[in-house]
């Protein structure tokens, strides 16, 4: 109980000051801007690990069957500044490690980073044609208020349940849980590949679904290991071993995943978004040396930092590899997806 008032106590000027950002955006006093072109926006309410990018993509693939796409991404982590459309070419440190997943796995769809999405918009759209994109996918873009998009798609981890989790800094919350009712449709991630009538009936009381939401569900399905580096020797993979080296919200997926196939030897786990240094490359060389028969595992979105690290061994380089993952909507509820889609393109 006395922990209770603490928690209550500390969280209350965060708690205080999303009430008053959002009232002044609820209200008109901060202004919101709607654009011709079709945004579709997908975001989370906590700290990383819902599955954002993997999302992103999905609905990236959905829809270049039949529309010009454009992704608009902030770019957390990256060096640069401002507007700047992303290249194969770039760098981790120079366009944001995922919207360069983003673009390695979709070369022909523009990929643009910008702090200020109205801004990135507006610059999208200045784009002339054959190459203007006909719909816009924000990523990460939830709690960005001053664009209303055509389709907000909410994000909820399946294991942190928002009505049971506190704001930050003492839960994940970034956001109140409140805030959920601006969403067309919440999409639990993460999700085990079953899920019964039940589990999605407590879902849907607990998340207090409105009448206008949609709720869906969706897994992530890992594919095959991909070499990160020319050197990349695809028989380690047949190793009995493995070192898990991440730097991301959540690996326990991951490794719950590997544990299906190898015995995992190490696990080397830095912050989410960390810059890999050639401290790290020394530290992962000597990984190496210790288990030469351990093949090293890594996420999609660590490669594309892992690809610009210095001081890399070749004996490492032909060792990492990563694990591409896919998103998979459950319960036949693709088509609904794809038709809130579709929808929110045609009007």
């Amino acid at each position: 109980m006395k922990s209770f008032f603490i928690n209550k106590i500390v969280l209350f000027p965060y708690y205080l000051t999303l009430k008053i950002r959002h009232y002044l955006y609820d209200n008109g006093i901060f202004k919101s801007y709607k654009f011709d072109l079709p945004v579709i926006s997908i975001g989370n309410i906590s700290a990383g690990g819902t599955g954002k990018t993997p999302h992103t993509e999905f609905i990236v693939k959905e829809l270049l069957q039949d529309y010009r796409v454009a992704v608009l991404s902030r770019g957390y982590g990256r060096r640069s500044k401002g507007f700047r459309f992303v290249e194969t070419t770039n760098s981790a440190l120079e366009a944001g490690d995922e919207p360069l997943q983003i673009k390695m796995k979709f070369p022909g769809v523009t990929v643009a980073v910008d702090g200020d999405r109205v801004r990135g918009i507006n610059t999208l759209m200045q784009m002339e044609p054959p190459i203007r994109p006909e719909v816009i996918v924000m990523d990460d873009a939830f709690q960005h208020r001053r664009v209303i998009p055509g389709l907000s798609l909410l994000l909820i981890d399946y294991r942190y349940p928002p009505q049971e989790d506190n704001l930050l800094p003492v839960g994940r919350l970034r956001d109140l849980p409140e805030q959920m009712k601006r969403a067309d449709a919440v999409i639990v991630t993460k999700c085990p590949p079953e899920l019964s009538d039940q589990e999605i009936f407590m879902w849907r009381n607990q998340l207090m679904v409105m009448p206008h939401q949609k709720l869906l569900f969706s897994a992530i399905q890992y594919g095959e290991p991909v070499a990160i580096f020319e050197e990349g020797d695809k028989r380690y993979t047949y190793s009995n071993f493995a070192i898990l080296l991440t730097a991301i919200a959540n690996p326990k997926p991951l490794e719950y995943h590997l544990l299906n196939r190898y015995k995992i030897i190490k696990k080397v786990h830095y912050r989410d978004h960390h810059y890999f240094t050639k401290y790290d490359a020394s530290k992962i060389n000597s990984l190496v040396k210790k288990y030469p028969k351990a093949v090293i595992f890594t996420t999609e979105k660590d490669s594309q930092r892992l690809k610009g690290l210095a001081r890399l061994s070749s004996e490492t380089k032909k060792r990492i590899f990563s694990l591409p993952i896919e998103v998979a909507i459950l319960n036949g509820n693709g088509e609904i997806l794809s038709k809130l889609l579709k929808e929110s393109i045609i009007g």
